[in-house]
């Protein structure tokens, strides 16, 4: 019997310790857990920081799995996973953290609950996510605003506040 099979696209990013590493730690757990596959990661990117911007840049990508979980389950594999990566936890809403990784989106599903909201409220907000979102599911369609990914990014990526940087492959 074949297992149903969800395409998930999740916004990964860290702004403590060696960033790039945080990312690479995250993608190979989640990787090896036996119901997720990661089947495409973006490029990476240093971006600003929003909302509590008196902070450290970010470096942020974008994952592309296939996972058999419910969305309820996925979310509790990633909140244990960034527990066991982040032991302290970020100190307040939009600090700074270790990992951060949202759903973005799964399937074409519109969930809301007290938990999880998917497709993520404001992913359609942020370049952070879109950009890197573009560069593995640019013709995925928001199921809510019913618009492809790189249209989106089209009616935000002129913002100034919003600074995206492909990161170096050296650094």
């Amino acid at each position: 019997m074949k297992i149903d099979q969800h395409i998930v696209y999740l916004s990964i990013g860290s702004n403590i310790g060696d960033k790039k590493k945080n990312l690479n730690d995250a993608t190979a757990i989640l990787n090896r857990h036996d119901k997720i596959d990661v089947v495409d990661v973006s490029s990476f990117y240093k971006t600003e920081p929003q909302n509590f911007t008196d902070q450290d840049w970010f470096v942020n990508a974008a994952l592309k799995i296939r996972t058999a979980l419910t969305p309820e389950d996925l979310i509790a594999v990633i909140k244990t996973l960034e527990k066991d990566l982040d032991k302290d936890g970020k100190p307040f809403r939009f600090g700074p953290r270790i990992i951060d990784i949202d759903i973005i989106y799964f399937d074409n599903l519109v969930l809301k609950t007290r938990h999880l909201e998917i497709p993520h409220p404001r992913m359609h907000e942020r370049c952070f996510v879109l950009i890197p979102i573009c560069d593995i599911g640019a013709h995925t369609i928001h199921p809510v605003l019913n618009l492809r990914s790189d249209d989106l990014l089209k009616k935000i990526e002129k913002q100034e506040t919003q600074k995206v940087i492909l990161l170096d492959k050296e650094v």
